[in-house]
């Protein structure tokens, strides 16, 4: 395509350029660079957010299940060194590390009185201690058609989270009691 303006014939498929019109192929050819660019985003950019999706599920799940096993293991140190058994007491002191889970349901579904803890200690601490905590997550919309694959589904539809930490209120080995031990020292 060639046009002529004032004595000057540009053609397009060359690298020349009108004082007249102003066009140059180089304005051209950076137009064309940002309209690729365009095209690329458009099809990168849903691969990207899809892939951020699959990768916060999973952490998501982590920092629960990491909040719920510390929250367990320092239950059961409690009731190992509490001298006498208080039930609510110690569902008190784990509802209070588990507050440490954000309440959104990706963390945990239902609320932060939702969890289900077991608790179950021998009488004077010198058993074994065990608490058990319980709960949900509901799953990303686009991961829910996977959950039954990954792990345990509740009726809502909800992941199980399941954690339990058992602790030995006193070796095997040792023998007498804490008022025996401290008696040496009377």
């Amino acid at each position: 395509m060639r046009s002529t303006d004032g004595g000057c014939s540009i053609s397009r498929c060359t690298s020349g350029r009108c004082v007249r019109t102003g066009w140059s192929r180089e304005r051209t050819l950076a137009g064309e660079e940002q309209a690729q660019a365009t095209v690329e985003a458009a099809l990168l950019v849903p691969v990207f957010l899809t892939v951020l999706l699959l990768a916060l599920q999973p952490i998501c799940v982590l920092y629960t299940r990491a909040v719920m096993e510390a929250s367990a293991s320092a239950a059961c140190r409690l009731m190992v060194t509490s001298g006498e058994p208080d039930a609510e007491g110690y569902r008190a002191f784990v509802l209070r590390r588990l507050s440490a889970v954000p309440d959104l349901s990706i963390f945990h579904a239902g609320g932060k009185l939702a969890w289900d803890i077991e608790l179950s200690c021998a009488s004077g601490g010198a058993g074994e201690v065990a608490v058990a905590i319980e709960g949900a997550i509901e799953p990303l919309p686009v991961l829910g058609a996977f959950v039954p694959l990954v792990g345990e589904v509740n009726g809502a539809g909800d992941m199980a989270v399941r954690t339990e930490v058992r602790y030995a209120g006193a070796p095997a080995w040792l023998e007498g009691s804490y008022g025996t031990w401290t008696a040496v020292w009377d």
